[in-house]
């Protein structure tokens, strides 16, 4: 893994001491001087070999401090209108930061009409949530905290309880330089944490280093992965046109894809942004690290397995759906004239067999990234 030091400017610090005056009268007096606030250290974040630089604003640049209040923050209950969830308890690290639930439940107990998404290596994505509604992480976590199907409560609301706590202002002094806890600091303390979800040593990151301790149906598998078909003649499932290497996700790359799972919209995901119609029934290809840890799976959670997805890939896609991607339309079909993908028994258990060394176990087990109670 190589070492990634992000381009660091402290923010300014106002560390002028002032003289106290000396009384005319008073015998023994000196003059006192502050203590300088010391400024916040450079947090050295490690990126993956083979990873793409990950998208680090010049205004917020990360910290040890940042960092560690950002971690204080993400699983801090306050931050809800019942005081009961926090960002942690939907984005759950044993599950690589999901939740295990078709649709996401927030604090009134009403369902989000969408899944939780994976934070795995959120740090690169440039387009947040299945529509892409958001393009950085610190404008993106406002919406979770004040919509009231999740945590339901005013950022500004939650900020008043910061400010009356005996601990965050001190944090905040350390990471910013100032006690004055305000939304904007808030956010910008919460995407520094989640910056530093980065999971990259898989076995399949190990595969890729060395070339070595795969099993004949994973290497297999990895091959289906990344093969683009040619009827008759090469064999493959397409995976890596939608979910791309290494970081096997559209979220870095600003891609939207209506993978044939409807011919009507019920959610029209991408267009309900765009307004386009080019664009209904598009979402985000999520990333498939961790991917065993992350069922149910696509945006409403309809699949439970991913013998289900496979299958779904292979044998069920709306080919009539407007919009379907060009993927799935031309030179899909392994036999000449097929109708479909129509995968094997065994390449489904091949491809299903590369996907699980997707998993990062150092990953869900950092307890840097753990609830810091």
């Amino acid at each position: 893994m190589a070492l990634f030091i992000t381009r660091f400017r402290a923010p300014l610090l106002l560390a002028a001491s002032a003289l106290l005056g000396l009384s005319s009268c008073g015998k023994g007096s000196e003059p006192s001087v502050e203590p300088t606030p010391t400024a916040p250290t450079a947090y050295q974040l490690v990126v993956p070999a083979g990873f793409p630089t990950p998208v680090i604003p010049a205004d917020n640049p990360l910290t040890n401090e940042g960092v560690a209040l950002g971690r204080q923050l993400f699983y801090e209950k306050a931050l809800s209108g019942t005081g009961t969830m926090s960002c942690g308890s939907c984005h759950q690290q044993s599950k690589a930061f999901t939740d295990g639930r078709a649709l996401a439940v927030g604090v009134d107990g009403v369902a989000n009409p969408r899944g939780t998404m994976s934070l795995a290596n959120v740090g690169w994505s440039t387009q947040l949530t299945w529509d892409g509604a958001f393009t950085t992480l610190e404008t993106q976590a406002l919406k979770p905290l004040e919509n009231p199907i999740e945590l339901h409560q005013s950022l500004t609301m939650g900020v008043a309880k910061l400010r009356a706590s005996s601990t965050y202002p001190a944090l905040f002094q350390a990471a910013f330089g100032t006690k004055t806890i305000t939304n904007e600091l808030t956010l910008k303390a919460l995407a520094q944490f989640e910056r530093t979800l980065i999971s990259g040593n898989s076995r399949y990151d190990k595969y890729m280093a060395t070339r070595q301790g795969f099993t004949a149906d994973e290497v297999t598998g990895l091959k289906l992965y990344t093969t683009h078909i040619a009827p008759g003649v090469v064999r493959g499932a397409e995976c890596f046109h939608c979910h791309t290497q290494p970081l096997m996700s559209s979220n870095y790359e600003g891609r939207f894809f209506n993978n044939g799972l409807d011919l009507t919209f019920p959610d029209p995901g991408r267009g309900a942004i765009t307004k386009l119609a080019v664009d209904q029934g598009k979402f985000i290809a999520p990333t498939l690290r961790n991917i065993t840890l992350t069922a149910p799976y696509m945006h409403d959670g309809r699949f439970k397995t991913l013998e289900e997805v496979l299958d779904h890939y292979s044998d069920h896609v709306q080919m009539a759906s407007p919009g379907l991607d060009n993927n799935l339309i031309q030179g899909l079909n392994n036999p000449p004239f097929g109708t479909h993908m129509d995968l094997t028994a065994p390449e489904k258990r091949q491809v299903l067999a590369f996907l699980k060394t997707l998993t990062d176990s150092t990953f869900i087990n950092n307890k840097q990234q753990s609830a810091p109670q």
